[in-house]
């Protein structure tokens, strides 16, 4: 069985086990991004109708509050409930310490409001100028008091104190370098703790309620934070009002702040940093609930009135779904965050829907035998503390959503090639081709004001951006031999294809084992399993170009409507290809052949998704004429967000996929990936809906070689409905017809095994023994498939197949294609080979319970269940769901 991305499908035979798996078995397992974080967005008819079912009127009323707190877990959607329309934040600084002893993360967050997302753009050379639409006033009515833990102010453990740090320096050293990225000197110092107080009562005021996306943390006190009181501010903000309340003159001063231009980022950032060590001005009532943080203050009736910086002090939970606690290849403690299914939620209390979107900040604190790795613009230097312990500060002003934020804290080593200084290719730039030079289009860019590397003539030609691997110290040798020595290449070839790198840097981590998937991109950060190390370079290779593909679709361009995440995994998985070809300077031929066999994997894999997953979940923009659309307060819900068939849906990626193929071959390659790159300066920083990049693609084409395609039909045939279309069928039934050469060596070979199969005795096998061609790696998961088709191979046949192609020293999607064979036809003598494929390929191996479960064999059933007693310690929390439903 096989599904894109990680070595897995969705067959027939598993059907019934995925649709018997609750709501919270959801998992990503080949999700290859964070597409601005979960796929997903709303409908406003569905919201309408969850807010007439139930509302609990006594917490929130049906007058301002438009989803149900309390959703049925059956409907599989998951509530975006952020009211971004009211207050956006702009700025979110993380004050965190990691306690692995009790596995939380716990400290607080200081979040900085401007206008939310009801104003309208305006943009000009210099800077943006907001004009707000009309609107109703939203008074929100409270009817019974907001529940605040009573806490003495002696429980607080120093380290739960207020944190002060130096603030950024301002000399020349803190300018761009020459590639355009940020210097970075942040610092900290010793901590104070603050009392604790709150007035709970209810004087039966009407107030504004401000709605946060928020699960499994615990929340201890929210406060306004009073930034009137940090000197040296009118510098950078409008002469102060004297005579004004000093509620109103705290907000004026953070609407100053957020909008400063982009030139001044250093001061911002300083500002960002010296306001939130502000003392606390005022306790806010707060309640929770199972999918939001809401926060009221008393005779605030407007988001106006509303404090636009305030501090949240919380807690993670170990259970929450955010943060995964587990250990290392080494044994060695260490946490993570996907964000998937929910997020960054029960990460920190944040504003979740795409169009929330902000900068960032943080400071983590850890022991010294830790490494921090976090999405931020420069690599940061640890700084000592008491003794023991080390303090990060990373910050990104790219604005991003929330749900693009990472985090990751282990024992890790760095993982350096083994070279000499003049042949370290992480700070080294190769000579560009004529091909390759900079394409920049208008002096402007056209997102929001932020120090962006796409006006950034050294940037520009910066193909390949300085990197770091991180990896437990056991996978030194593999990371030497699979990885390192490809990253130069790929980011060169991504350089080629598409241009100015969006971020200035990046660091790859090779996760625990327990990671649900292949690999993950975020900004300056990606993820990779240990499964790609395997085998060849070809599996790492691969991966490697899809997650550097996603820095500039699913990061750097994001779509606004989460539903068509398409506009993300599509791009990556097609892209990947074009990326791989050039790292490896295969000759144009070379290249269309490798081309043309990966497509013929996709085509049978979009084939079994197809087949045996609802029309409903088949289409890349279901929510149609609404996409884009949200409710009056900015509040949606995620459309089968905590649906369990959608972790094993690959449809965006391989429909996707096969769109722009189609569009990159009927417009002319010539044309498409010029205009690619156009596209990418054109919108980077930005959200776009489908139409917005088929409109300009078609513009870019004369009207008379458009072959009759149109918006429209584009739409109405790929986009908007279930199945396969209909000029993918006619291009796939030519390709049946003629297949390339690669996929016609395949096909030979697989004649061939089958006659060896049906050979009846060893007389007979010596005088005719086959000649097998070498076959690459998806040559030979192209070989397994077919045989997959065999009603049974023999295990003589099985035997000479794992000898004829070293199958068991072959990469992550070869083997697992291998187990599927050892399981279908029984073949004992491999079936160690299954359970190491359990143990150590946890990213692939989930479906292989299922095919043990379904086999009816009761030693296989068996093998099943004692791998996963080995591994459901620290298997990721919604694959362990997956398999128990499987198994039990």
């Amino acid at each position: 069985m096989y599904m894109y991305g990680s070595g897995l499908k969705l067959t027939q035979s598993l059907l019934p086990l995925v649709q018997g798996i609750g709501s919270c078995g959801k998992t990503t397992y080949a999700s290859g991004c964070f597409l601005f974080g979960k796929p997903a967005i709303c409908d406003s008819e569905l919201l309408e109708e969850i807010r007439s079912l139930s509302c609990d009127s006594a917490k929130l009323p049906t007058a301002n509050y438009t989803m149900d707190i309390n959703l049925d877990p059956s409907q599989d959607d998951l509530p975006l409930m952020a009211n971004t329309s009211h207050l956006l934040v702009k700025h979110y600084v993380l004050d965190l310490d990691v306690d692995f002893g009790s596995r939380v993360l716990e400290g607080n967050i200081v979040l900085f409001f401007g206008d939310g997302n009801r104003c309208k753009k305006q943009s000009s050379s210099s800077q943006e100028t907001f004009q707000m639409e009309s609107e109703e006033a939203y008074i929100f009515r409270t009817a019974e008091p907001c529940h605040v833990p009573k806490m003495d102010s002696n429980t607080f453990s120093p380290k739960m104190g207020h944190r002060e740090f130096a603030v950024y320096g301002k000399s020349d050293q803190d300018a761009f370098d020459n590639d355009g990225n940020h210097d970075n000197k942040e610092h900290d110092s010793e901590s104070s703790s603050s009392k604790y107080c709150c007035d709970t009562g209810n004087h039966g005021r009407e107030d504004f309620l401000l709605v946060l996306d928020c699960c499994d943390l615990t929340v201890l006190k929210v406060e306004e934070v009073d930034v009137a009181a940090v000197p040296g501010l009118e510098k950078f903000t409008k002469a102060p009002n004297l005579t004004a309340a000093p509620e109103k003159r705290r907000c004026e001063i953070v609407r100053d702040l957020v909008a400063l231009p982009a030139d001044a980022w250093r001061e911002q950032l300083d500002c960002y940093t010296r306001c939130s060590q502000a003392p606390g001005c005022g306790e806010l009532l707060f309640d929770s609930d199972k999918w939001s943080l809401q926060i009221r203050k008393k005779g605030a009736p407007t988001a106006a009135d509303f404090p636009h910086a305030i501090r949240i002090w919380y807690k993670t939970k170990p259970e929450g779904q955010s943060v995964t606690w587990t250990s290392d290849q080494d044994g060695r403690p260490c946490v993570y965050t996907m964000g998937s299914p929910i997020n960054n939620r029960a990460l920190f209390p944040c504003q979740e829907p795409p169009v929330a979107m902000s900068t960032w900040q943080a400071t983590v604190r850890a022991a010294a035998s830790f490494v921090v790795l976090m999405s931020g613009e420069k690599s940061a230097k640890p700084t000592p503390l008491r003794e023991g312990y080390m303090s990060w500060h990373y910050y990104v002003t790219m604005p991003m959503p929330a749900s693009t934020f990472t985090i990751a804290v282990g024992c890790w080593t760095e993982m350096k090639p083994k070279t000499s200084p003049l042949d370290d290719l992480t700070e080294h730039t190769l000579p560009l081709r004529p091909s390759d030079a900079d394409f920049r289009y208008g002096d402007t860019c056209s997102h929001m004001e932020y120090p962006c590397r796409f006006q950034s003539a050294s940037a520009a030609t910066q193909n390949i951006i300085p990197y770091r691997v991180f990896a437990p110290v056991c996978l030194e040798g593999a990371c030497q031999e699979a990885l390192l020595w490809l990253i130069p290449s790929c980011l060169s070839a991504a350089h080629s294809v598409l241009g100015t790198h969006p971020f200035s840097r990046l660091d790859i981590l090779i996760v625990p084992t327990n990671f649900p998937s292949l690999g993950m991109a975020s900004p300056h950060i990606i993820f990779l399993s240990q499964s790609t190390l395997t085998g060849t370079s070809h599996l790492c290779g691969t991966r490697l170009c899809h997650e550097i593909a996603h820095a500039w679709f699913g990061l750097a361009i994001g779509a606004r409507d989460w539903t068509e995440e398409w506009l993300s995994e599509g791009f990556a998985t097609h892209l990947e290809d074009i990326f791989w070809a050039e790292a490896q300077q295969l000759p144009p031929h070379e290249a269309l052949e490798q081309q043309e066999l990966r497509a013929c994997l996709r085509w049978h894999r979009l084939q079994d998704e197809l087949q045996n997953s609802p029309e409903g979940m088949q289409v890349l923009r279901p929510n149609k004429e609404k996409t884009g659309h949200v409710s009056a307060s900015g509040a949606s819900v995620v459309k089968n967000g905590l649906n369990p068939e959608k972790g094993f849906m690959q449809v965006h990626y391989l429909k996707g996929y096969f769109l722009l193929r189609f569009l990159a071959r009927t417009l002319g390659e010539e044309n498409y990936f010029p205009f690619l790159r156009k596209f990418v300066h054109l919108f980077h920083g930005q959200l776009i809906l489908s139409q917005d990049f088929l409109q300009r693609l078609l513009e870019s084409i004369p009207e008379n070689k458009r072959f009759g395609l149109s918006v429209e039909n584009i739409v109405g045939d790929w986009l908007e409905c279930s199945g396969i279309p209909k000029a993918l069928q006619e291009e796939r039934k030519a390709k049946d017809c003629s297949p390339s050469r690669l996929v016609r060596q395949v096909g030979s070979e697989v004649a061939k095994w089958i006659r060896v199969n049906r050979r009846p005795g060893k007389r007979q096998r010596r005088k005719r023994e086959a000649a097998f061609e070498k076959l690459s790696p998806d040559q030979i998961v192209l070989l397994l498939e077919w045989l997959l088709e065999q009603k049974t191979l023999s295990p003589q046949t099985l035997h000479r197949l794992q000898q004829s192609y070293h199958l068991q020293e072959q990469d992550a999607e070869v083997r697992h294609r291998w187990c599927e064979l050892v399981i279908k036809h029984k073949y004992t003598k491999a079936y160690d080979q299954v359970k190491r494929f359990l143990q150590e390929d946890q990213a692939m191996g989930i479906y292989l319970y299922g095919e043990l479960m379904v086999s009816e064999d009761a030693r296989l059933q068996q093998l099943a269940h004692r791998c996963f007693e080995l591994v459901k310690g620290h298997m990721d929390k919604a694959s362990a769901q997956v398999v128990t439903e499987m198994l039990f």
